[in-house]
């Protein structure tokens, strides 16, 4: 009987395989106007309950020939219908523009902007954002959903906030969003569902405590001294500094971090030049140990950034790629966008 017991329910399945075929029949758009024809509206419990007690209303009215209360009866039906008008307005012409996501990292809030843009002379209250289904896009399944809430002005624009975890990294769709009001009764939900074109790049999660950087290989130079010496320790590509160095090659920011760690004063580094010149740094799959995948990944990523902090030149191995070493902000975006989809 336990073994039964982590079967999927059949009405789950046919709720699951029905919104799968729902959700592929709507357009890919990063950019969407609401319509009648893609604005959706059904009573809420709070209306079927307001429902249930007009028909009892109705009924004690006729029953006893009630004039007040037909008027009640019908001064709230009309009231309702009024009400619904309004919610189904609310959305109903409303324009949503996604806003790109820049790249995060695995198991961080991947958050993304949504600018509501409203047209008509009168004010959007209580229209509310999320995604469709939090538990199939976050790395914690079961994650509960989140809405973001918010009031767009007459002839202006509001601009929400949504965020999902991503599960793995990689190049990932952005999830199927979903906006809906309840103004102003709370008597009907109007609600739509958006599928967003854009994707975002979801950089491997850097290890907390990487290793050192690895040792730089001698650049090869032919039979010279320089290129057959062997480097012992790590590479770092930095030394203490000396009386004369250049102030353009003192690292601050490695110094700034240095110095909240250690009381001790006047720990500047430079860039050592001459090891440089003599080695590179090559950040290699096979340097990272005796890890599975995700983690040889994960070490190379804190790699990467370390030694962009750093200001080093670096270049990456992995089983299939090879990039050139090099510095700088597009130099690490490559690297990490090449360890993401490897």
């Amino acid at each position: 009987m336990a073994a039964f017991a982590f079967l999927p329910h059949p009405v789950s399945l046919l709720r699951a395989r029905f919104q799968r075929w729902f959700e592929s029949r709507i357009a890919l758009t990063d950019s969407v106007t609401l319509t009648q024809r893609t604005v959706y509206i059904l009573p809420t419990r709070p209306g079927l309950m307001l429902f249930l007690t007009l028909a009892v209303l109705l009924v004690a009215s006729i029953n006893y020939q009630l004039n007040l209360g037909y008027l009640l009866t019908f001064l709230l039906a009309g009231t309702a219908l009024v009400g619904m008008h309004v919610c189904h307005g609310t959305l109903r012409g409303l324009a949503m523009n996604l806003i790109a996501p820049h790249a995060q990292y695995a198991g961080a809030n991947t958050a993304f902007d949504i600018k509501l843009t409203n047209a008509r002379r009168s004010v959007r209250h209580g229209i509310g954002l999320s995604v469709l289904n939090p538990q199939d896009v976050d790395a914690q399944k079961g994650a509960a959903r989140h809405w973001a809430w918010t009031d767009v002005p007459a002839q202006g624009s509001s601009v929400v906030q949504v965020a999902f975890t991503p599960a793995r990294r990689g190049l990932h769709r952005l999830p199927t969003l979903t906006a809906e009001t309840r103004f102003p009764l709370g008597t009907f939900r109007v609600w739509t569902v958006w599928r967003p074109a854009a994707q975002v790049m979801v950089y491997p999660a850097p290890e907390p405590s990487p290793p050192p950087l690895p040792p730089g290989e001698p650049r090869a130079q032919g039979a010279g001294s320089a290129a057959r010496a062997q480097s012992s320790g790590e590479f770092d590509g930095v030394r203490a500094y000396r009386r004369g160095d250049p102030l353009k090659n003192v690292l601050w920011k490695k110094a700034a971090k240095a110095g909240e760690h250690s009381s001790a004063s006047g720990g500047l580094v430079v860039r050592d030049t001459q090891q440089a010149e003599r080695h590179e740094l090559w950040l290699d799959v096979r340097q990272a140990g005796a890890l599975e995948l995700e983690r040889k990944l994960s070490r190379l990523c804190a790699w990467v950034l370390q030694a962009d902090r750093l200001g080093l030149s670096y270049g990456l191995r992995l089983a299939a790629l090879e990039i050139a070493p090099a510095s700088g902000e597009a130099h690490k975006r490559r690297c990490l966008e090449a360890l993401a989809t490897c």
